[in-house]
């Protein structure tokens, strides 16, 4: 038996009773990038249903060039599809969601960092830039570059929130705010 078995078998629960979505904006209009750890589900911490919000998933939630590509993207495709069903000024708000005690956290650890790129095969600095050893200070550096970033389109809010696993409670860090 596969892993995946229990799975599917899930899936088949769920498919049971799933009414597809309309194409239209994400109901909650924003936009969540946090961390791809087990343990911070955004459906799950933030309430999230399907429809409410794309979610950008990566090591840490770190702002790469990637994510801001991504970004990129779907402020063009809402703004083409849907920008006349919203304000003429605003599309969506990006919550950036770094939570504590996460694993990226080993990475400020210039041995560890030296292992790991032996192993991935990724730059040490790429690895050092990516460690979240305190989130509220990755969150709002995360802002920031998103914020300062040509890409951003200027009818989309950053804002910065930190999950606390012990506690289940996400703060804000950094108020949503525009370029």
């Amino acid at each position: 038996m596969t892993r995946m078995k229990p799975l599917l078998e899930r899936n088949e629960q769920f498919a049971r009773t799933y009414t597809p979505l309309s194409l239209g904006l994400p109901a909650a209009q924003m936009l969540v990038v946090t961390c791809l750890d087990h343990w911070v589900d955004p459906a799950i911490v933030l309430g999230l249903q399907l429809g409410d919000a794309p979610v950008i998933r990566n090591a840490g939630g770190r702002v790469t060039q990637a994510v801001i590509d991504d970004i990129a993207f779907l402020a063009f495709l809402a703004e083409q599809l849907f920008g006349r069903q919203g304000p003429a000024d605003t599309l969506f708000e990006i919550a950036i969601v770094h939570h504590t005690q996460c694993g990226t956290g080993f990475l400020a650890d210039p041995e560890f960092r030296r292992q790991a790129a032996e192993a991935t095969g990724v730059p040490e600095a790429t690895l050092e830039a990516s460690a979240v050893a305190d989130p509220h200070l990755t969150v709002k550096t995360d802002v920031e570059r998103l914020l300062a970033s040509p890409l951003l389109s200027p009818k989309v809010s950053v804002s910065g929130h930190v999950y606390d696993i012990a506690t289940g409670h996400v703060t804000t860090t950094v108020e949503a705010r525009y370029q």
